[in-house]
């Protein structure tokens, strides 16, 4: 029994072949689904990128370095790049409270005709770019291919937002289809591309899908009953004084749509590997005492994956609590003013897709992975193993026993009961 035991955690369990073709032809009718809503609303111009101007006529960007700063005034002497010869020239104090300029810093200046030159931002490319590299050497010293799987699965996900959820979004395309089909192409790419081509990672993948979709469907109604129009962030005042087109609400609704996409894939991955190793631990149990064990994996889940989210989302909004907050009204008005609402919205949408997706992740995992005996690679039988605990301690060994002789100093033990015939 140890053995057989053995040799079915080490082997993986797999799906039969009509259930591989069954999913087979799941994903082609989504994947046909998703490549029909992209041609219904890919985007045709991408005259808006960088079609407004940073500066005007006769000024421009110029990076500059801090050589000193007069602590009285605020002023620093720079070194601007590409005209050293001119030696330092001086850049206004910050008007910004409680901070000023370090010897060293990297600046972004607007410098116009006069010469005079305009604090712009810092130049933040150095220690962001380390901590990318630590970042991509972690992961694929931790996680090897699969981790370097995800990094390029992750560089494609954006890349379809850059090259076709924002140009669909500034053509005024439907936010709802933009929504789904970013949602279905990102998650195909990031999943394959991370986990590999099979039955799990399909899993993992419908499951995510259908989780979207009850995050889309409550998301459609919430943003209208809501009447969160967008107008109200930084972001949406700035998009409608560029002179675009863009249907702002639209635009929320599309955003909880894509924000709702990290948390999902995690728990639908990390459900359908729950279920694959305890079929591979428990070969013998039956799909219904499978998605039991599961869930009880998935409520724990469930239960630190909602607080968070909403962690995440509260470290987002803090400036916006920070000011609500000041504001002499009842803790209901401030949670539900616009500044706030959006935000909590994205919470319990998210929240409510991702409770729902682990029972439908677990329930397909249930039924795609093999039943007692479908594991691969094996070409003789798994020994059973024990339904529960009392059969469990009634094969084994049993312990050593002292016999009366034990006063003569001589030991015997009994030896281990014969197993029943089941």
């Amino acid at each position: 029994m140890g053995a057989g035991h053995s040799h079915s955690l080490e082997a993986r369990p797999r799906a039969s072949e009509r259930t591989t073709t069954v999913l087979t032809i799941a994903v082609g009718i989504v994947l046909f689904l998703t490549v029909a809503g992209a041609v219904a609303v890919w985007p045709s111009d991408w005259s808006f990128l960088k079609s407004v101007p940073t500066s005007y006529e006769g000024a421009q960007w110029v990076d500059v370095t801090v050589e000193s700063v007069d602590e009285s005034t605020g002023e620093a002497q720079v070194i601007v790049e590409g005209q050293e010869d001119e030696g330092t020239q001086t850049l206004p104090p910050l008007e910004l409270s409680n901070f000023m300029y370090t010897e060293g810093d990297s600046v972004r200046v607007l410098q116009i005709e006069t010469g005079e030159l305009i604090f712009g931002d810092f130049n933040r490319g150095p220690p962001m770019l380390l901590l990318l590299v630590v970042y991509v050497v972690l992961v694929l010293a931790v996680a090897w291919w699969r981790g370097l799987g995800a990094l390029l699965g992750l560089v494609a996900a954006f890349g379809v937002i850059i090259f076709f959820t924002v140009p669909a979004l500034f053509e005024g395309s439907d936010p709802l289809v933009v929504g789904l089909v970013t949602g279905s192409g990102a998650l195909f790419l990031l999943l394959y591309m991370a986990h590999g081509v099979n039955a799990r990672t399909t899993t993992a993948y419908l499951g995510t899908l259908a989780g979207l979709l009850i995050t889309t469907i409550l998301a459609w109604w919430a943003v209208d009953a809501s009447k969160l129009t967008g107008f109200w962030s930084e972001e949406g005042s700035h998009l409608e004084l560029a002179g675009r087109s863009v249907d702002l609400q639209g635009l929320v609704l599309c955003g909880i749509i894509i924000a709702g996409l990290g948390v999902l894939n995690d728990v639908t991955v990390t459900q359908a590997s729950a279920v694959w190793e305890l079929r591979a631990a428990r070969p013998d149990i039956s799909r219904w005492n499978l998605f039991a064990r599961g869930m009880r994996i998935g409520r724990d889940h469930i239960a630190s994956t909602v607080y968070t989210i909403a962690f995440a989302y509260v470290g987002a909004a803090l400036p916006a609590i920070m000011l609500v907050s000041l504001y002499d009204q009842s803790l209901g008005v401030s949670l539900t003013s616009a500044e706030i609402a959006e935000e909590v919205v994205r919470t319990l949408v998210g929240s409510i897709g991702l409770v729902l997706a682990v029972p439908l992740t677990t329930g397909i995992a249930a039924l795609v992975v093999g039943y007692e005996g479908a594991i691969a690679g094996d070409k003789q039988p798994v020994a059973p193993v024990p339904k529960s605990l009392d059969q469990m301690v009634a094969t084994e060994p049993a312990e050593p026993s002292l016999t009366p002789s034990d006063t003569t100093g001589n030991t015997s033990t009994t030896s281990p009961p014969e197993k029943s015939a089941d």
